[in-house]
């Protein structure tokens, strides 16, 4: 039987057939996935073959997973050198961020672009809770909007208070399999009830003494649109690091480095100190941002760090 991961546990499965009944599957031994260190091998949008155990319950047994159009994952928050799956099979990827309560995190929105543009899977970046936001904030956001909208991203105002942008956010969804994606405390469940109210996701206030975010998803999961499509809801998100890519992942995953890469000397070229650097020129000449770029070169420098101290170790 065939079927689609809609919940992963940790050691359980929530597996939607194509009748659209759900069975609770576990794994069949070791399967070998993409070379990759993951925390959790089998990710929410797997494509999946299982077979129905003989016991006294109706449970299953994956046995196979299909190939993946594309998968978004991130280095484990608990074991560094593994990478932990968000999902896979996604069609778009719906980030939520906020200027206030919680403040935007600095690079935030860089680093996770960074997961998403191995697989140039579409992204819309939506800062929740405009309702609040003043003079200085609104300010910020439209920065922000030009920056991301310049090279290529969809970016919008949202509020589960006074409905703005909730319309057009379900427009975005309809038909598709999205990934719902941000910060801890941005809100994203209380957004997405918002969307569709008969989800009712559970949500929690940002905490007051440490004006941080409380984690309320605890595992992803998929829900099912009543006006059509998927979304794929995921714990918030507090730090995002990158040992497991070298620099030259950093390099090819900023879009709009990447696109003048070419135009390098160096095909090697990390837009740093190079001679006839077109990225360097770039900058110079106001066509990239340099908040982009500082960003880009915070990430490389974490990652050089990183290796430098895992290779001297031992000694």
């Amino acid at each position: 039987m065939k079927g689609i991961v809609i919940k992963s546990t940790g050691s359980w499965y929530d597996v939607r057939l194509e009748d659209h009944s759900v069975i609770k599957c576990r794994m069949a031994g070791k399967i070998k996935l993409d070379d990759l260190k993951l925390t959790n091998p089998v990710a929410v949008g797997d494509e999946v073959t299982i077979e129905i155990e003989n016991s006294e319950e109706i449970r299953g047994v994956i046995k196979t997973i299909s190939p993946r159009k594309n998968y978004v994952v991130r280095q484990s928050p608990r074991k560094k050198h593994q990478l932990h799956f968000l999902a896979s099979n996604v069609d778009q990827v719906m980030l939520i961020v906020t200027m206030v309560e919680p403040n935007l995190k600095p690079g935030f929105i860089d680093r996770f672009l960074l997961m998403t543009e191995t697989y140039s899977i579409p992204v819309t970046i939506v800062f929740n809770k405009s309702d609040i936001y003043n003079i200085e904030d609104m300010e910020a956001y439209w920065l922000q909007h030009s920056l991301y909208t310049s090279i290529g991203y969809n970016v919008l105002m949202a509020s589960s208070v006074d409905g703005q942008g909730i319309s057009r956010l379900k427009d975005i969804l309809q038909n598709k399999t999205t990934l719902i994606a941000g910060q801890s405390g941005v809100g994203k469940s209380t957004l997405v009830n918002a969307i569709e109210p008969n989800l009712d996701l559970k949500t929690e206030e940002v905490s007051e003494f440490s004006g941080k975010g409380q984690h309320t998803t605890t595992f992803a999961e998929m829900f099912e649109l009543s006006f059509g499509g998927y979304i794929i809801d995921t714990p918030g998100i507090k730090t995002l690091a990158f040992s497991h890519l070298e620099v030259m992942d950093v390099a090819h995953n900023f879009r709009e480095i990447f696109a003048l890469s070419g135009e390098c000397r160096f095909a090697d070229c990390t837009h740093r100190n190079e001679p006839k650097c077109a990225v360097k020129q770039a900058l110079e000449e106001g066509n990239i941002s340099p908040v982009r770029y500082t960003n880009y070169l915070t990430i490389l420098e974490e990652i050089e760090d990183q290796n430098y101290w895992e290779r001297h170790s031992d000694v």
